[in-house]
């Protein structure tokens, strides 16, 4: 549980300490006070990063120097405090466990376990394949020890191929590259196929629900023929040397590695109604298809966190059912309160009588950046 949350130089948020209900609590407010704000302050405390995608430096309220986001949780009777803050100026963010910095930023994320589900979730689905790699590499930075460093260790290689690849270096010094560019991608790749593979049928199951009867598949997509090739990591990595040496010619000419992880993608398909053929969700799926697809792909984030913590995440639904029929919404509700007692923070521009768990939670207002029960 999220017992409560400091906040100083937030966004538009006033500086204040929140006490958190057990069971979570209904933001009601006009739209542009900070609903979506506070959840990102939560969220924060999770990935310590934006979940929309902004700067840190963003983050900062106007005319401030700093921002800092406190939260105090209650894990199996034992507290903890989790802290994030950045100076402005210095542009140097510090993460604190109990008071204590971690030796790496990456090693306390995931300390509070948060899944945030936004209508901007959509562009998960509709959007280019880098959302989809972006939405991957989160939730298996969270869930795969060792991912995180995997990922950013092989940007680094592809960083240092592609500047060689740019300037026209020999095609030797280009290869230098090669075998590290196969490792640490394998890696991802593994993890990624194997993350995707486990979930496939769970995530038919949620669109069908969802949905209302939709048919949907969840597939991963790679650069390399990854069905000839098969799940071991050795033999991904072989695959991935055999792909860079076939596609040098064509790398020279483009100046960019063409093969890897980063070219990857995970691919959503549903099935044409009247008729047995999939189609890409992306590019023929209608708007409430594409909408049930993101929200299946965060209930998916959802098992992912609980088993591993082993404990319910804190659900953040920032204006969710805005944008979806009563039938998705209702079945939404219907599924998070199957989960038990997880804390649930939802956010809406006006009050509605949104029952979660049997009961209604409880309302709290927010004005000029101060939020208040109601």
């Amino acid at each position: 549980m999220l017992a409560s949350l400091a906040l100083s130089g937030f966004r538009n948020l006033a500086d204040q300490r929140v006490d958190l209900p057990a069971a979570g609590m209904a933001v009601v407010a006009d739209n542009g006070q900070g609903k979506t704000n506070f959840l990102e302050a939560i969220y924060y405390l999770e990935i310590f990063r934006s979940f929309r995608g902004a700067p840190d430096e963003q983050l900062v309220r106007f005319g401030a120097d700093f921002f800092r986001v406190e939260g105090k949780l209650t894990i199996e009777g034992r507290t903890r405090t989790v802290a994030a803050a950045l100076d402005r100026r210095s542009r140097r963010k510090k993460v604190t466990i109990d008071g204590q910095e971690p030796e790496r930023i990456g090693d306390a994320i995931g300390s509070v376990g948060v899944v945030v589900f936004s209508p901007a979730d959509v562009a998960i689905v509709a959007g280019s394949p880098a959302e989809r790699r972006r939405f991957l590499d989160i939730v298996l930075s969270l869930a795969v020890p060792g991912y995180l460093e995997w990922l950013q260790r092989y940007r680094q290689v592809l960083l240092r191929r592609n500047a060689l690849l740019r300037e026209g270096a020999p095609a030797e010094l280009v290869g230098a590259w090669d075998a590290g560019l196969a490792d640490w991608g394998s890696r991802v790749i593994a993890a990624r196929l194997r993350w995707v593979s486990e979930r496939r049928e769970a995530f038919r199951s949620h669109v069908h629900r969802i949905g209302g009867g939709s048919e949907a598949q969840l597939d991963y997509a790679g650069s390399i023929d990854l069905a000839e090739v098969g799940v071991e990591r050795a033999d991904i990595a072989a695959a991935l040397l055999e792909a860079l040496e076939r596609s040098r010619e064509r790398e020279r000419r483009r100046g960019a590695t063409l093969v890897g992880p980063h070219r990857d993608n995970l691919r959503i398909r549903v099935r044409t109604d009247g008729t047995e053929a999939w189609t890409d969700l992306r590019a023929y799926g209608s708007g409430g298809q594409q909408r049930t697809a993101a929200v299946a792909l965060r209930m998916l984030e959802a098992d992912s966190r609980r088993e591993t913590t082993g404990r319910e995440p804190l659900m953040l639904l920032d204006d969710v059912f805005a944008e979806l029929d009563p039938g998705r919404s209702r079945r939404i509700l219907d599924w998070i309160e199957e989960r038990g007692e997880g804390q649930v923070i939802l956010t809406a521009p006006k009050a509605t009588d949104v029952e979660v768990r049997g009961m209604v939670l409880p309302r709290w207002g927010l004005r000029e950046g101060r939020l208040f029960p109601l």
